[in-house]
This record gives C-alpha cells, structure tokens and sequence, in this order.
C-alpha cells in the first residue's frame, strides 16, 4: 500500500484583479470548489475566497496532475458562476473570470497559519 502526502496550495485571482468574489458570490464560489474537489476525489484542507484572490489547499493522490486540477476547478466555477451571475460577465473585460496566471506550491504537513503568513 502505498503512502503519500500531497498537499498543494493554489492561488489564483479575478481577472485584472477585480473585486468581485464578495457575498454571496464568495461563498457559493467556495461551495461550488468543494463540490468539484469532492466529485474529483480530493480533499479539501482549507478554502478562502478574498474579493479577488482564491487561495484553495488540497490533499491530492500522486496520480493527480495539479495542473489538471487546476484546469478542471478553474473551468467549471467560471462556467457555473456566470451562467448563475450573468451581471459578472458585465464587470469583466473580455468576458473571462480569472486571470490566466496562477501559483501552486506544494504545502507538505505545515499549518494553514504558516501557509497564510
């Protein structure tokens, strides 16, 4: 059996850094995350949803490519958000809801307040 510890940190933000994750948008953004990693079998340590950033860190099996995971949180809240918040679309430029760039780091077994400082 094998034995892992995969914890990676993501963070990504709105395009041209808007603030537009405020309630009620912020958390039914971090629902709809947790909803993803569950159907995608990972487990979710801690979400944050600032006005702009996210800031999501996952337990995830070595078989999980983070990019792919990325991908795949990053496509679907788009696509749920603004078919469910079509005056979002309005604020955005381009009509894209994150910034193309984002980081993941790997987290190891260090605390969410380290991670936050």
């Amino acid at each position: 059996m094998p034995v892992y510890l995969l914890n990676y940190h993501f963070v990504w933000s709105t395009k041209n850094r808007r603030r537009i994750l405020v309630p009620p948008i912020d958390t039914r953004l971090s629902n709809m995350i947790s909803s993803l990693c569950a159907d995608n079998q990972l487990e979710v340590i801690r979400i944050e949803v600032m006005p702009d950033p996210v800031h999501l860190i996952i337990f995830s099996k070595p078989t999980d490519s983070p990019s792919n995971n990325m991908r795949i949180i990053r496509g679907a809240t788009a696509y749920r958000l603004f078919r469910e918040n079509p005056s979002i679309k309005k604020k955005l430029w381009g009509g894209h809801l994150w910034n193309p760039s984002d980081y993941v780091g790997t987290a190891g077994e260090v605390s969410a307040e380290t991670i936050k400082r």
